[in-house]
């Protein structure tokens, strides 16, 4: 394609076919004049047919609703073909209500959009979910699990919510509980680490022999069961780091099994060993403590000859569902 085609798709109101253009928003507004602001040479037509072509996609979630409100923090894709629609999976609800949403994500699922992925995530799944009610419903991102962690992940429904939530998640949060199968049998049954972690070039975390420009990291863990080869572990952590469970682990050799991102351990259950079961919060306006919770991954009991307690969080009809 010449300069002068360029040209021409422009004024047609075509967006450059070799780009994929992200925004970040910075402040509450509605995504039509958004998108004006950002592509002042469209036409307000232009722009609409962006949006009536499933080009524009908010958080990894194609919309077409010119007057969908964005909230801060939000990301605006905008693609150089049309997003497919995909069919939605059977979703995983723990609770919902007029605020929030909680699912019990499967591992290998991220939690929202990436580089590479833009389209199969959680938070896309709940928003097709909301969706079907009313497609002016929207859900915000409240906190992230890793792509390969499974487990209770959150989402809000209004924006209200989402930012009472975010902006003072480490006061509200009062549980994060974690099931581990890691290599080896562990030293003690119960034990509490303190670290100080770092970020390398390469956006890993390793942990650090100097609180200077480092982030404090606090783990406890009990052992439910062990053999010879593996450990479960019940874990809590005290301070949301990045990868902290499976980085304070490795570094003493316990690494969470599948984990190729920080070790080579074994993988016997094809996935990431690390399982969030637990998630309470105190509600920022009610000031109720709410507590959610998925029951342990089978697989993760079927590496040990006996099998574990039965979770608190085992399936209960009429329990935390609409």
């Amino acid at each position: 394609m010449n300069k002068n085609d360029k040209k021409k798709d422009i004024r047609k109101g075509k967006v450059d076919p070799n780009s994929i253009k992200e925004f970040k928003v910075h402040e509450e507004c509605e995504l039509l004049p958004f998108l004006l602001a950002k592509y002042p040479h469209l036409s307000r037509n232009n722009v609409k047919s962006l949006l009536s072509n499933h080009q524009v996609s908010v958080d990894g979630a194609p919309v077409s609703q010119f007057n969908l409100k964005l909230a801060k923090e939000d990301t605006v894709i905008v693609s150089k073909r049309r997003i497919a629609k995909k069919e939605r999976a059977k979703l995983p609800i723990i609770f919902e209500n007029d605020e929030i949403i909680v699912i019990n994500k499967p591992s290998g699922l991220l939690s929202i959009a990436s580089d590479t992925e833009k389209g199969r995530t959680a938070y896309r799944m709940v928003n097709d979910y909301v969706q079907q009610s009313d497609r002016h419903n929207r859900i915000f991102v409240v906190h992230r699990l890793d792509e390969d962690t499974s487990g209770v992940l959150m989402f809000a429904k209004n924006a209200k919510i989402k930012e009472a939530l975010q902006s003072n998640w480490q006061e509200i949060v009062k549980t994060r509980k974690y099931y581990a199968v890691v290599e080896g049998e562990m030293e003690k049954p119960s034990d509490t680490f303190t670290d100080y972690l770092k970020e390398n070039s390469l956006n890993l975390m390793y942990v650090s022999k100097s609180s200077k420009d480092a982030k404090k990291c606090v783990t406890s863990y009990k052992v439910i069961r062990s053999n010879k080869t593996y450990s479960l572990l019940d874990v809590e952590i005290f301070s949301g780091r990045k990868n902290q469970i499976r980085v304070q682990l490795g570094y003493r050799n316990h690494h969470v099994i599948g984990d190729d991102k920080y070790g080579e351990p074994a993988n016997p259950i094809n996935r990431l060993g690390l399982h969030c079961y637990e998630l309470s919060i105190v509600h920022p306006f009610t000031h109720k403590v709410m507590k959610f919770g998925a029951p342990i991954p089978p697989e993760f009991e079927k590496i040990f000859v006996k099998p574990t307690p039965k979770s608190e969080f085992g399936p209960k009809k009429g329990k935390m569902r609409r």
